[in-house]
C-alpha cells in the first residue's frame, strides 16, 4: 500500500466514523430577520393647523398667567378673553385660562363676571374644581363656591 492510498484510507475512514455524529450537533438558530421599519403616518393639514393652535394657545396662556401672576388683572383679562386661540382649542387650557380671567375679575372686584367664569368652567368640565391652596381665598373662593352650587 503506498503513502497516499493509505491517508485516503485513513481520511475515509475517519469520516466515516464522524458521520454518525453529525446527526447529534444542534442545529444553530434561525436568522431573525428585523421587522421592517414602519413608515411615519404624515399628518393632515387638519392635525398640523391643530397642533399650532395648540401651541398659540399655550403660549398665550402662560402670557396670560404671568400678566396675572406681576399683577396686571386687565392685561391679563385682555390677554386670555381675546386669544381665539385660546377658545379654539382644548377644554383643558380653557379651564385654566377661565380660571385666571376669574381671579383677576374677583381681585378687581368684579364679582359678577368672576361667578360667571367659574359657571363657564364648570359647564366645560362638570367636575372643575380649585386647588387646595386656591379654595380658600377669601375674594374667589365663595364666589366659587356660590357657582359650583348654582351648577348642580
Amino acid at each position: 500500500m503506498t503513502n497516499k492510498t493509505g491517508k485516503l484510507l485513513f481520511t475515509i475512514l475517519t469520516l466515516a466514523a464522524l458521520l454518525p455524529l453529525a446527526g447529534c450537533e444542534t442545529p444553530p438558530p434561525p436568522v431573525q430577520q428585523a421587522a421592517p421599519t414602519p413608515k411615519p403616518r404624515v399628518k393632515t393639514a387638519e392635525e398640523i393647523q391643530a397642533e399650532e393652535t395648540r401651541a398659540t394657545a399655550r403660549a398665550t396662556l402662560k402670557e396670560g398667567i404671568d400678566l396675572y401672576s406681576a399683577g396686571d388683572y386687565n392685561a391679563s383679562l385682555k390677554r386670555l378673553q381675546d386669544s381665539k386661540e385660546i377658545w379654539s382649542t382644548d377644554v383643558e387650557i380653557q379651564l385654566d385660562a377661565l380660571k385666571y380671567s376669574a381671579f383677576s375679575y374677583c381681585l378687581t372686584n368684579r364679582t359678577t363676571l368672576c361667578r360667571q367664569q367659574f359657571e363657564k368652567a364648570l359647564k366645560l368640565n362638570k367636575d372643575f374644581d380649585l386647588l387646595p391652596g386656591e379654595k380658600g381665598h377669601p375674594l374667589w373662593g365663595p364666589v366659587f363656591d356660590r357657582a359650583k352650587k348654582n351648577s348642580k
